[in-house]
């Protein structure tokens, strides 16, 4: 993959490409001025692009988390969760204190989200999700030139980055746990730490963290 530059990766502030999308931040912004309320940018290492090995794939901002904050998932459950794991197996530094400014970075690991705007109910639609991956996310990926690993958190964003790479979902499906091989990256899946995934029970913290485990020692190699 050949590299390109952040500026041609990351949306504008006001992107105007998925108009339902564009509405609802700008209802947002006119109830919470201070918030972010804007396209959600990637979340680097302190090397930069070429320090990244390992990038995170999340679904779409939190209203009251990323949408707010202005980092992925800073500020809601789901961060807690993932920040925690990211320690524990040396992907991160510092103290998560679910806002920007506090001392936690990153090491040589990215955070995305495959759609970089809130949506209404979490929820983007498909024209949403494809409109990001072709204008952002396929692109944002061609930036790190010594990228290994690819953990997807979900179903959408899962499909989303198999395609993003040129892959056909069918060829490589969703799995909590799973480990693909495509377009040269290593493809781990887990599903969303999200709160209502572990209220529900569907992923526990030790299912969560096996999956970090298993690409820990995939990058050890």
């Amino acid at each position: 993959m050949t590299p390109v530059s952040a500026r041609e990766t990351e949306p504008p502030r006001d992107c105007p490409l998925c108009p339902r999308l564009h509405q609802f931040i700008a209802d947002w912004r006119a109830r919470e001025p201070e918030w972010h309320n804007a396209p959600v940018p990637t979340f680097l290492p302190e090397g930069g692009d070429d320090a990244v090995a390992f990038l995170i794939v999340g679904l779409a901002p939190g209203l009251r988390g990323a949408n707010k904050t202005g980092r992925p998932f800073t500020g809601d459950y789901a961060g807690d969760l993932l920040y925690s794991t990211l320690k524990t197996f040396g992907f991160a530094r510092g103290n998560y204190e679910a806002q920007p400014d506090d001392s936690l970075s990153l090491v040589d690991t990215a955070i995305i989200n495959a759609v970089r705007c809130v949506p209404p109910e979490n929820k983007p639609v498909g024209a949403e999700i494809n409109t990001c991956r072709q204008h952002f996310f396929a692109p944002t990926l061609k930036r790190f030139k010594n990228l290994r690993a690819v953990l997807t958190l979900g179903v959408i964003a899962h499909q989303s980055t198999v395609r993003a790479l040129g892959g056909r979902v069918a060829a490589h499906p969703f799995t909590h746990g799973g480990h693909q091989e495509l377009a040269g990256l290593a493809i781990f899946s887990s599903y969303h730490c999200s709160r209502y995934n572990t209220n529900t029970g569907r992923l526990t913290e030790e299912m969560f963290v096996s999956v970090f485990r298993d690409i820990r020692a995939f990058l050890d190699k």
